[in-house]
């Protein structure tokens, strides 16, 4: 997976917008105002939400998965761009990522995310 295939398979996901509120360096994923996926331009890294107990087990299985920097760590992970983790994978753990955070908008935020 490159950068324009990550972006857009982000931004292909319902309530998604990108921006770039930590710098011009990093691209900010969000679904309905919360984040879900921070990448750089240099595509060296993604960081993913997941529950903490996922988190490990794939610390655990994949050297490529690590604890995402200035994030909490229980709760992110980095996933290196280096091709060892394959494509599909990838595509998953963004689901993953995108599927905890809507799970935790309110109730009126998953209606508004329901009717766009």
């Amino acid at each position: 997976m490159d950068l324009e295939n990550f972006r857009e398979y982000c931004l292909s996901k319902k309530g998604v917008t990108e921006e770039l509120p930590f710098g011009p360096d990093t691209l900010v994923y969000k679904v309905m105002g919360k984040m879900f996926a921070l990448t750089g331009f240099e595509f060296e890294r993604i960081s993913l939400k997941n529950f903490p107990e996922k988190n490990q087990e794939l610390r655990a299985e994949f050297d490529a998965v690590l604890p995402a920097y200035h994030m909490n760590k229980q709760h992110w992970n980095m996933v290196l761009t280096n091709g060892r983790v394959k494509d599909a994978l990838l595509r998953e753990w963004i689901d993953e990522s995108y599927e905890i955070v809507v799970s935790s908008l309110t109730k009126k935020t998953k209606e508004e995310l329901k009717n766009l």
